[in-house]
């Protein structure tokens, strides 16, 4: 079945007591297990089935299903957040003297639990700084690089099987985030990737209602994810939050393409706007990345980074919008707006800010599915806006 198809009907089968065509919510911390034998074999994991909320739920299981149709994966596991997902993941593979290699720009969520927390636990912890690198900086130690395609927030472009192949002629173990290109756009095990991770709270969920993560991959690895990742960490996904990311996920296609019309429209305006420096979009031809982002993704997002003149410039520019809200997150039906450095990174030391290209005048803008033309005079005016403070200021 195409993706779409899947999308409504992977993981959903009418209740088989009660007939109900949507999967219900399964409001339990525990589950009956009937006899001493059976209980037995389900806690030591000869038998399948649900024993403690913490560790499996039905409704959140039909999610992972969902997933692991649209990744193309054997095995999904779902947490709390994206970031739960993220140090359940490296918790499971990581030990004192092993190493990460990631390439930059992350999620300054992500990359500060790499700096800060990870090293703290005798984890090394390096940025290659480009694909080309990779080949040399790879040790024994390595095992695993994680990187972004699309990056947040200068949606730099990655070359997903380029990195598998250096990844597997040593050994180690590639992981992608893959949250701001959504299984629609981009499905990074088809490039020979091992792991894919989402902030489920974006694009998948689609309507900011709710916090989610989760995991998709290899089914012996996802199954120690869940036993040691999930069952002893206990970053749970709960089970209204499944049901809702079981919702978001049956429009995600329709969504999408409304998302990356609108991004592309928004993009080919901005990028004629004078008084706009630069603007990151795979969709530009301009872009570094375009042709490998042609070849890799069905569509080029909904994320449009800009550069202005100052950070004062920036300022009045978010200040001045009105259907752009400014708040951090993305993937929401409704158009967000935020100032990376300041918020999203803000924690992380202003030298790799820098180095990452997450300076002061850098804007990013999460085009949502409203009519592009509607958003595009609200950025006009804003513009304008902020045009005439910096010629008063003079």
């Amino acid at each position: 079945m195409k993706l779409r198809t899947r999308a409504v009907h992977a993981g959903h089968h009418p209740d088989a007591q009660t007939g109900a065509h949507v999967v219900p919510i399964y409001s339990t911390s525990t589950f009956a297990y009937g006899s001493f034998a059976r209980g037995e074999r389900l806690f030591a994991g000869e038998e399948p089935g649900y024993i403690y909320g913490r560790i499996g739920n039905p409704t959140v299981r039909a999610f992972e299903e969902k997933l692991v149709s649209l990744e193309g994966a054997q095995e999904a596991v779902a947490f709390a957040s994206g970031m739960a997902a993220i140090s359940a993941l490296c918790n499971t593979l990581l030990a004192p003297g092993d190493e990460i290699v990631y390439l930059a720009p992350l999620y300054g969520g992500t990359e500060g639990y790499f700096l800060e927390t990870l090293t703290r636990f005798g984890v090394r912890v390096t940025d290659a700084g480009s694909v080309e690198n990779l080949p040399s900086i790879l040790s024994p130690a390595t095992k695993l690089i994680y990187f972004e395609t699309p990056t947040n927030p200068t949606l730099r472009i990655y070359d997903l099987a380029a990195v598998a192949k250096i990844a597997r002629a040593r050994g180690v173990l590639t992981v992608v985030d893959n949250t701001f290109a959504t299984p629609y756009l981009t499905r990074p095990l088809e490039h020979g990737i091992d792991v894919v991770l989402h902030s489920a709270t974006k694009y998948i969920g689609g309507h900011g209602d709710c916090l989610a993560g989760v995991l998709a991959g290899p089914k012996e690895l996802m199954d120690a994810v869940r036993a040691e990742g999930l069952r002893h960490i206990g970053g749970t996904l709960g089970a209204f939050e499944g049901y809702l990311m079981l919702r978001g996920l049956k429009t995600l296609p329709l969504r999408m393409e409304a998302h990356c019309a609108g991004a592309a429209k928004v993009a080919e305006y901005l990028a004629r706007h004078p008084a706009v420096q630069r603007v990151h979009y795979p969709g530009l031809p301009s872009h570094p990345g375009h042709e490998v982002a042609r070849r890799q993704m069905q569509g080029f997002g909904g994320l449009v980074s800009v550069e202005l003149e100052s950070k004062q410039a920036a300022a009045v520019f978010l200040d001045g919008l009105k259907l752009f809200t400014q708040a951090v997150s993305l993937g929401d039906v409704e158009s967000l707006a935020t100032h990376p450095a300041s918020t999203t990174h803000q924690l992380l030391p202003s030298e790799i800010r820098e180095l990452h290209g997450v300076t002061d005048t850098l804007v990013r803008l999460s085009v949502g599915i409203e009519d592009p033309e509607d958003l595009i005079a609200d950025l006009e005016q804003a513009l304008n806006q902020m045009s005439l403070v910096r010629v008063a200021s003079r």
